[in-house]
């Protein structure tokens, strides 16, 4: 049954800056789920490209045939609607395969983060209660072993990585295991991926799916603030988003592309363990017929370069990732000598963090593309909202508009059923910025308070709190200032560390900041800066500070400021201020952490 959601189509974001060529409801199928979309789009174009990893090549015919044969697989395994899988592995066609045979059979994916510890495994792997497990090889002395003997499944399925990469020849492939340039490991008393293919029958079984009930992913929170959660996002959540960033992007024709859909390209150094990856990547390439460039790890600048270069790239390509990805290139020496990939770039869209204006427009001089911003979280599948990057008004400084069939407010931060404040601008209209759409997760697992005090019902709607405060202009579009729980608050003040990040990183010589606050006895907190510089530069910490003297008022001006070498990251890009926080001895003591 076709649905159309019902956002008020007075609300200010339609008023001036909406693009024309883009639907503002979303209208969708709720009897999809994206394995319907793969097999579609296998039998009406079975030689479209849709993976390229490691030189080889994947058409959406082979991937379905995989994916088909590796359900019956789990099937075999007895895996079976509302089971769940976890999938520890990097980006690759293993990732694909599996989570898309998982779609299938109304198995639950949990992807699980290749660079964890076994301890933060054991967590992901109890919450969600994963029965099966597919590992790459070299991760399991590392990450799973050491705790499996704490865990009971059912089914337990290893691969290398470079067990699909038929784009490698053997002799590569033979001699690289050999000298160890391509890593190896033994999972005892498990499975092989390869064989479990061979075995496998085309014609495996085939759940039937409640679109907005039944689970589809449980995607970990960035558990920035807190530990870890696991988000329930169901079928019609990880379905509406995909089509929701596609009506979006694809609407928005430029001279050099008509559009970046079927045969275009999505770069996927996003890993698709991660929310941003799952949907922008992986789900809104199948969605459209495109096809992913997946890196098993973030490639260097010149290696992605090089990439974009070699490979054939007919109809545009869309670059999804976090700020640093883009600070890369726009700061990289020898750019000038890939102005041939480059030209194939349709546009960027930054996430999982704010993106700076002088990241931004370095970035956009230098390669002649357009960076947007986009805002998201785990919870909401992710995407909210993406600026649009057409047009002579462009939503530079702002989270951009929200995306098809979504709505957003601004409600009172410790008030919620006062309902959202009718004013605009910072002064009077500040508080929690709160979204509804049909990408809005069901809720936390096995977390009911927490879902209950994140998914509240106003006006005959589910909105989410998202945590973050922000304010909305008079056009609809929301400038965020920072995460409730990361406010710093000093003598009264409150201070926003977006907001100090965005200006320090102004200063010619500072590549990267982050600013969080620190406990004291005597102002509540005081602001601390972790910044990295330009070597060349000869900046020094004292010097950096008096600049902020000369710049800002007092108050915001941070008592510390450190120098680092690399400022901490998650795999996807994002700052960890928590993880900058408790480096700091007055922090650890100041919560009891050891």
């Amino acid at each position: 049954m076709k649905i159309t959601t019902r956002v008020n189509e007075n609300s200010p974001w339609f008023a001036k800056y909406w693009p024309e060529t883009v639907p503002k409801q979303l209208t969708y199928d709720d009897s999809l789920t994206m394995y319907d979309i793969l097999e579609k789009n296998a039998d009406e174009n079975p030689d479209y490209k849709v993976v390229w990893f490691l030189d080889t090549w994947v058409t959406y015919e082979q991937l379905k045939e995989m994916v088909d044969r590796f359900a019956s697989g789990l099937n075999r395994l007895g895996a079976k609607k509302g089971d769940v899988l976890a999938l520890i592995l990097p980006n690759c066609i293993q990732y694909v395969v599996a989570y898309y045979a998982a779609i299938k059979l109304g198995v639950i994916v949990t992807g699980v983060n290749p660079t964890y510890k076994p301890g933060e495994v054991l967590h992901q792997l109890k919450l969600t209660g994963a029965e099966y497990v597919l590992i790459l090889d070299m991760l399991n002395e590392g990450m799973l072993g050491p705790i499996r003997n704490e865990l009971d499944f059912k089914g337990v399925v290893s691969t290398n990585l470079v067990d699909l990469a038929s784009g490698m020849s053997t002799i590569k492939k033979v001699f690289g295991k050999m000298l160890g340039m391509i890593p190896k490991g033994k999972v005892p008393d498990s499975l092989e991926f390869l064989k479990m293919l061979r075995d496998g029958s085309p014609d495996s079984p085939r759940a039937v799916i409640d679109q907005e009930q039944d689970p589809a992913a449980y995607i970990m929170t960035g558990g920035t603030t807190g530990e870890p959660k696991a988000a329930v996002l169901t079928h019609r959540n990880i379905y509406t988003n995909a089509l929701q960033v596609n009506n979006w992007v694809l609407n928005q024709p430029t001279p050099e592309f008509e559009v970046p859909g079927p045969k275009g390209a999505v770069v996927g150094v996003l890993p698709l363990f991660h929310s941003f990856g799952m949907t922008c990547v992986m789900n809104s390439a199948v969605m459209v017929k495109a096809w992913m460039m997946l890196f098993p790890k973030p490639p260097s600048t010149s290696d992605l370069l090089k990439t974009f270069e070699k490979l054939d790239i007919s109809n545009g390509m869309i670059y999804p990732g976090a700020e640093i990805l883009f600070q890369r290139i726009a700061y990289f020496p020898a750019i000038g000598r890939y102005e041939a990939g480059l030209a194939k770039l349709f546009c960027c869209v930054s996430g999982a963090g704010p993106l700076h204006r002088h990241i931004q427009e370095k970035f956009e001089s230098i390669t002649a593309t357009p960076i947007v911003e986009g805002y998201g979280l785990t919870e909401t599948g992710p995407v909210v909202s993406i600026g649009n990057f057409i047009g002579e008004e462009r939503c530079t400084g702002t989270t951009g508009l929200p995306i098809p069939g979504t709505e957003w407010k601004i409600f009172p931060v410790m008030d919620f059923d006062a309902g959202p404040v009718g004013t605009f601008g910072e002064k009077e209209g500040l508080g929690e910025i709160c979204v509804s759409g049909p990408q809005v997760m069901k809720g936390y697992l096995n977390q009911p308070e927490e879902t209950a005090a994140t998914i509240r019902e106003w006006g005959h709607m589910q909105w989410m709190l998202t945590g973050d405060l922000g304010y909305m202009d008079e056009f609809g579009r929301i400038v965020i200032r920072d995460r409730k729980k990361q406010l710093i608050k000093m003598k009264g003040y409150s201070i926003y560390p977006k907001e100090l990040e965005e200006f320090i990183g102004t200063h010619p010589d500072v590549r990267e900041v982050a600013v969080a606050g620190i406990p004291d006895p005597e102002t509540g907190e005081f602001v601390k800066a972790w910044v990295k510089v330009d070597q060349e530069s000869g900046l020094t910490s004292t010097m950096l500070r008096d600049w902020c003297k000369e710049n800002m008022t007092h108050y915001k001006v941070p008592k510390e400021i450190e120098f680092m070498d690399q400022i901490p990251k998650n795999v996807i890009g994002k700052v960890m201020r928590r993880t900058l926080q408790e480096m700091d001895p007055r922090f650890r003591k100041t919560y009891g952490i050891k």
